[in-house]
C-alpha cells in the first residue's frame, strides 16, 4: 500500500532526515501510562456521576452538550493525521472538515428526517435504519458485517495514533519510533486493555428500548472541548511561540514559497468533490456519529442547536491545522506530518504541552473506539446473533444480552488490534482514514434512497451494496493488509483524469454500487411490508394503516403470549413498559388501543433487538385475525395521533393542509349537536364533546371501541338505529339516569367509492347525528297543557255560569217548601236538596276559580309570603275536619324560607296538595313538608307514604278533570288548580314517583325566593 501511494506523499527535508538524528526530550512510560489512567478515571467518574443524577439535569440536557457530544466525529486523525492530509492533499484536507459541516448545515435535508425515523421506530444504528426500510434481516446482517471490515481501518487508525504517539514521547531519537525493533506492539495492547475496560463500563451496564447514555454523552463532550482546547492550544503555539506572531508567520511564507505552492498543487477538482462526498457521507453512516446523532439525541431543539454549532466546532479544529504543518516545517522536525502537533511540543522541550496534545490525541482516539465499539457491538447482537438464536424463555433475556453484548466490545476491540498488527509496512494515517470512510461511503445511496425514493427495493439495494463494497474490498482494503498493489483499473480512460488512487477507487465502487442499485430496483417490485416501511420513511408522506382485530383481547394476553419467547418477567416487563408510555391501563380492551399498544410494543423491542427480529415476533405472537377485511378501512385514529407527532415536521402546503384538518376536527369537536363517526366494522372512530357530555362517556374511554360494548341505553339505541333503514329518527324518548331524554337522530354515509350507483352502502363509514331535543319536547308538552288548561278554564267558565242560575233557582225552591208545608218528609227532602245544590254551588265556584288561573289578572299581587307559617296553617285547617283519615302532619320547613306570591293562593295549593297525600297514605303514616331555600330559588317537598303513581298516569296528572280517586270522590280539579296557581306565580309544581325505596309521591314546588 506504502508504494501504491507514494506520488502522493510529500515528506519534508528529506535530505535531513537521512542524515540527522536529534537527542530529544522524552517522557517516561509509566509517566505515560499513570497520565492515561488518570485520564480515563477521570471520564468514568463524569460518566457516573452523570448517571447517578448528580449533575443537574439542565445541564446534561443542554443542546450544547449534545453539541459537543458530536464531536466525537473528530477522531485522533483530526488531532494528528489531518496535518499529514494536508501536507499530502494540500488545502484538499478541508474537505475533512466541510463534509460534516454541510451535512448539519443542511439538517432539515437528511439528518432531521432520519431522526424522525429513529425517534419514533426506536432504531439506533444504520444497519436497523436500513433493515427496516427495506423490511430484510439480510440487509441489516451484511450492513453489519460489512460495517464492521469497513471501520477496522479506523479503528486501527486509533491505536496506531496512540502507540506511535507513546512511542515518539518514550524514545531518545526522532527516528526509532518507525524501526522494526520497537515497543509499539506492547504498547498498543496496553492501549486495547484500557481502552477495552472503559468501554465495557460505559456501555454494557444498561440494556432497554431507549438506549441512551447520558453519562457517555458527558464523558464524550467533554473529551471534544479537551480535543478543542488542545488543537487551539497548538495553533497557539505555533503561531506566536514558533514564528513570534502573525508577522512572523507571514515573513517566513514569503521566504518560503513552496510552503504554499505545496498546498495548492495537490488539490484538484475532481479529486476534492470525492473527498467531500467522502467525509459528507461519513457524517451520517459512520456508526460512532450516527450513535450520538440519533441514538443520543435528546430532542428536536439539540439538532437545530447542532446544525450551527457543529460546523462552529469543526471551525475551531481546522484553524490550527495549517499553523501547525508550517510549524513542523520551520522546525524542521524529523517526526513525520501526522505527529507535527507532538513535535512542536517536543522541539520546544515544553513538558505541558506535550502532555495536553498526548491527552488530546488519546482522547480523540478513545471517544471514537468506544463509541463505534459500542454501535458495533449493539448491531451484531440484534443483526447477527439474535436472528438466528434466542435464550429460552426461562433465562433473563436482558442478563443473557448484556453479556453477547459485552463479549463483542471484546472482539471488536481484540480484532481491531489484530488488523493493526498486520500493517508491518506502517501506512499513514490518512491512508487508513480515508480507507475507513471510502468503505462506509458504500452504505450511503442507499440512506439517500430510503428517504428519498420509494421505489428502491431490499434485492437493489442489496445488490449494489455487495458490487460496491466488492470493489472497494480488493481495491483498498486488500492492499492495505496485504501490501500488494492490486490494480482494478487497467485500461480504464476515466481512471486517468484523477490524480489519484482514492479517487478512482471511489467513482469506480460507488458508480458500480449506484448502477446495480437502481437498474434492479427500476426492474423489481418491492413488497406490500416493503412499501409500507418505504411510506414510514418518506419526509413528505405517512404510513396509512388498516384497521385490524387483533387475536389478543386485552394486555394480559399479550403478556401470556409474549412469555413464550421472552420469558414471563420479561414480557410483563416489555407490556407494562408499553402501557405507562401510552398511559393506559391493562383493563383496555377496545381496538385501537390495543393496536397502539403493539405497535409500541414492536417499536420497543425493534430498540432492544432490532427492527426485523421484533417484527418477525410480534407478528408471530401477536397477529391479527386472519378473517379480518383487508379492506376494512383506515386507521384513521393512529394516523391522527401520528399527524400530531409529526405536526412539527411539516412546512409549506402539508403545513396548511393539516391546519385545515385541525380546524375542521375542531368544529366537529365544537358542533352542539353529538357526532360519532363509524366504520365499517362498526368501530368508533370519532366522538365530539357534545355527545360525550349528553351520554356521560367521556371521548377518550370509547374512541376505538366498538358501537355495542356502548353502556345501555347508548349501545341499543345506535347499534339498532345504524342497521335500521330509516336515515332519521325524531322524538325518540329514552330513559337515562332516572329521567326522561328525548332525541333526534340522524345518520349518513361516508362513501370512499367513486362509482356511487355500485357503491355497497354496508362497506362505508357513517356518521349519526345526535341531537338532544329534551328541551324543546318539555316546552311543546308544557305548552300543549297550558293550551289544553286555558280551552277548558274558558269551557269552564262557560258551565259555570250556565249552572249557576238554575241552581240558585233551586235552592230558592227548596228553602220556599218550609214555608209551603209543614210535612216532615217534605221539609227533610227540601232540607237535603239545599245540602246538594250547596256542593254544586262549591263546585261551580272551583270551575269559576280555575277558569281565572292563569289570566293576567290584577287583582292578585306578589309579595313576601313566609312558608312555615303558610304550612301550617294549611295542616290547621285539613285537621278541622274530624271525618278525615287520621294522618300525622310533619313540617320539617326552614324559618328562613320566604318566597314572593300570594298567601291565599299558596295557602289553596298547600290545602289541595296535602289532602290529596292524605288520602294517599295508609291510616297513621305521615305525610312530610320541607321547605328549603336555594338563591335565587325556593323548594317545596311535599311527600306522601302511599303507593305512588303510576308511570301511564304521570303525564296527565296535572290535566282538568283527572283523578285516581273513586267515582264522587273527586272533581279533578285541585292538582290542574295548583298547577296553574304556581305557574301564574312564576314558579312550576313536579312530581316524582315512587319517591322512595317503600313507594310513596313526592310533588315539588319552585318558586322565587324573597
Amino acid at each position: 500500500m506504502a508504494n501504491l501511494y507514494t506520488d502522493r506523499i510529500l515528506e519534508p527535508a528529506p535530505q535531513k532526515r537521512q542524515t540527522r538524528v536529534t537527542v530529544r526530550m522524552t517522557l517516561e512510560l509509566h509517566t505515560l501510562a499513570l497520565i492515561g489512567s488518570a485520564y480515563f478515571l477521570f471520564l468514568y467518574g463524569i460518566a457516573y456521576i452523570t448517571e447517578k443524577g448528580l449533575i443537574p439535569s439542565a445541564v446534561i440536557n443542554h443542546p450544547i452538550i449534545y453539541v459537543s457530544s458530536l464531536g466525537v466525529f473528530a477522531s485522533a486523525w483530526a488531532v494528528y493525521g489531518v496535518v499529514g492530509l494536508a501536507q499530502q492533499s494540500g488545502y484538499g484536507f478541508l474537505t475533512y472538515y466541510l463534509g460534516t459541516a454541510i451535512v448539519f448545515a443542511f439538517a432539515p435535508v437528511v439528518l432531521l428526517p432520519m431522526l424522525r425515523i429513529n425517534r419514533i421506530y426506536m432504531l439506533s444504528s444504520l444497519a436497523d435504519l436500513l433493515s427496516f426500510r427495506y423490511h430484510s434481516q439480510l440487509a441489516g446482517s451484511l450492513v453489519t458485517l460489512f460495517m464492521i471490515i469497513a471501520v477496522f481501518p479506523l479503528l486501527a487508525l486509533q491505536i496506531q495514533a496512540v502507540s506511535d504517539s507513546l512511542h515518539i514521547l518514550t524514545s531518545l531519537t526522532a527516528t526509532e519510533p518507525f524501526t522494526e525493533n520497537t515497543r509499539h506492539e506492547e504498547l498498543a495492547i496496553l492501549f486495547c486493555i484500557g481502552i477495552g475496560i472503559l468501554t465495557l463500563s460505559f456501555g454494557s451496564r444498561h440494556l432497554t428500548a431507549h438506549q441512551q447514555h447520558k453519562g457517555l454523552v458527558a464523558a464524550i463532550a467533554f473529551e471534544s472541548i479537551v480535543k478543542v482546547v488542545c488543537m487551539l492550544a497548538m495553533g497557539f503555539t505555533a503561531i506566536f511561540v514558533v514564528f513570534d506572531g502573525f508577522a512572523g508567520l507571514e515573513l517566513w511564507l514569503s521566504n518560503e514559497p513552496q510552503a504554499l505552492t505545496a498546498l495548492n498543487q495537490p488539490v484538484e477538482m475532481s479529486s476534492s468533490r470525492f473527498y467531500l462526498l467522502i467525509f459528507f457521507s461519513a457524517a451520517v453512516v459512520m456508526p460512532h456519529l450516527f450513535h450520538m446523532t440519533f441514538a443520543e439525541n435528546p430532542s428536536i431543539k439539540a439538532m437545530h442547536t447542532a446544525s450551527w454549532g457543529m460546523p462552529l466546532f469543526l471551525l475551531l479544529m481546522s484553524a490550527p491545522v495549517l499553523p501547525i504543518l508550517w510549524a513542523g516545517l520551520k522546525l524542521e522536525t524529523e517526526i513525520p506530518a501526522d505527529y507535527f502537533a507532538l513535535a512542536i511540543g517536543l522541539e520546544l522541550d515544553s513538558t505541558f504541552l506535550t502532555i495536553l496534545t498526548f491527552i488530546g490525541g488519546l482522547s480523540a482516539a478513545s471517544g471514537v473506539i468506544i463509541v463505534t465499539t459500542l454501535a458495533l457491538a449493539s448491531m451484531c447482537l440484534k443483526h447477527l446473533i439474535l436472528p438466528i438464536y434466542r435464550p429460552s424463555a426461562h433465562r433473563d433475556i436482558y442478563r443473557w444480552m448484556r453479556w453477547i453484548r459485552r463479549l463483542f466490545i471484546i472482539f471488536i476491540i481484540l480484532v481491531s488490534y489484530l488488523f493493526f498488527s498486520l500493517l508491518h509496512h506502517r501506512e499513514s494515517l490518512s491512508d487508513l482514514g480515508l480507507t475507513a470512510f471510502i468503505g462506509t461511503l458504500q452504505f450511503f445511496p442507499g440512506v439517500l434512497a430510503a428517504l428519498y425514493w420509494q421505489r428502491a427495493n431490499r434485492l437493489g439495494f442489496i445488490c449494489g451494496l455487495v458490487a460496491g463494497f466488492s470493489v472497494w474490498f480488493v481495491g483498498l482494503f486488500l492492499p492495505l493488509i496485504s501490501g500488494i498493489n492490486i490494480t482494478l483499473l487497467p485500461n480504464l480512460t476515466f481512471a486517468d483524469s484523477y490524480s489519484d488512487q482514492w479517487s478512482a477507487i471511489t467513482i469506480m465502487s460507488l458508480g458500480v454500487n449506484i448502477t446495480a442499485f437502481g437498474i434492479i430496483s427500476f426492474f423489481t417490485r418491492p413488497g406490500i411490508d416493503e412499501s409500507a416501511a418505504a411510506q414510514m420513511c418518506s419526509p413528505d408522506d405517512l404510513n396509512r394503516p388498516t384497521r385490524r382485530i387483533l387475536s389478543v383481547k386485552n394486555p394480559e394476553q399479550m403478556k401470556e403470549q409474549l412469555s413464550s419467547t421472552l420469558g414471563i418477567r420479561t414480557a410483563q416487563r416489555e407490556v407494562d413498559r408499553a402501557l405507562d408510555e401510552l398511559s393506559m391501563s391493562n383493563s383496555e380492551s377496545r381496538p385501537f388501543p390495543l393496536r397502539r399498544i403493539r405497535n409500541r410494543l414492536e417499536t420497543n423491542l425493534s430498540g432492544l433487538m432490532g427492527p426485523s427480529v421484533a417484527n418477525q415476533m410480534v407478528n408471530q405472537l401477536l397477529p391479527y385475525e386472519s378473517a379480518t377485511d383487508p379492506n376494512s378501512g383506515e386507521d384513521i385514529s393512529l394516523i391522527e395521533v401520528q399527524l400530531e407527532h409529526h405536526k412539527t415536521h411539516l412546512t409549506g402546503l402539508a403545513a396548511e393542509l393539516d391546519n385545515l384538518r385541525l380546524y375542521h376536527r375542531q368544529t366537529l369537536q365544537n358542533l352542539p349537536v353529538g357526532v360519532c363517526s363509524l366504520g365499517q366494522d362498526g368501530e368508533i372512530l370519532m366522538w365530539n364533546h357534545s355527545i360525550a357530555k349528553l351520554t356521560t362517556i367521556d371521548t377518550t374511554d370509547v374512541t376505538g371501541s366498538y358501537l355495542h360494548t356502548l353502556l345501555e341505553p347508548w349501545g341499543k339505541l345506535l347499534g339498532d338505529f345504524i342497521h335500521s333503514p330509516e336515515p332519521h329518527l325524531y322524538k325518540q324518548r329514552v330513559e337515562f339516569q332516572g329521567s326522561y331524554r328525548w332525541l333526534n337522530l340522524h345518520k349518513t354515509i361516508i362513501s370512499k367509492s367513486l362509482d356511487y350507483a355500485n357503491n355497497d352502502q354496508s362497506n362505508n363509514e357513517r356518521v349519526i347525528v345526535l341531537e338532544d331535543a329534551t328541551d324543546l319536547q318539555l316546552l311543546e308538552n308544557e305548552l300543549l297543557h297550558s293550551e289544553r288548561l286555558a280551552s277548558i278554564g274558558r269551557l269552564a267558565a262557560g258551565v259555570a255560569h250556565e249552572i249557576g242560575n238554575p241552581v240558585t233557582g233551586i235552592a230558592c225552591l227548596a228553602q220556599n217548601l218550609r214555608y209551603d208545608t209543614d210535612n216532615p218528609e217534605s221539609l227533610a227532602t227540601g232540607k237535603e236538596i239545599l245540602v246538594q245544590t250547596e256542593r254544586v254551588s262549591r263546585i261551580v265556584q272551583t270551575l269559576v276559580n280555575f277558569a281565572h288561573s292563569g289570566s293576567d289578572n290584577a287583582g292578585y299581587r306578589q309579595e313576601s309570603v313566609h312558608l312555615k307559617p303558610c304550612i301550617d296553617e294549611a295542616i290547621h285547617l285539613l285537621q278541622l275536619n274530624k271525618d278525615a283519615r287520621e294522618i300525622f302532619f310533619e313540617n320539617h320547613s326552614d324559618e328562613n324560607c320566604y318566597a314572593l306570591g300570594d298567601t291565599q293562593r299558596l295557602l289553596q295549593v298547600l290545602v289541595n296538595l296535602l289532602s290529596n297525600a292524605r288520602d294517599a297514605s295508609p291510616t297513621g303514616e305521615k305525610v312530610t313538608i320541607e321547605c328549603v331555600t336555594r338563591a335565587p330559588h325556593v323548594f317545596i317537598y311535599v311527600t306522601d307514604s302511599g303507593s305512588g303513581i303510576s308511570e301511564k298516569n304521570q303525564d296527565q296528572i296535572f290535566d282538568p278533570f283527572f283523578t285516581t280517586k273513586e267515582p264522587g270522590e273527586g272533581t279533578g280539579l285541585g292538582l290542574s288548580l295548583a298547577y296553574s296557581i304556581i305557574n301564574d306565580l312564576g314558579g312550576n309544581i313536579s312530581l316524582e314517583s315512587p319517591a322512595h325505596k317503600n313507594g310513596g309521591t313526592r310533588f315539588t314546588i319552585k318558586l322565587n325566593s324573597d
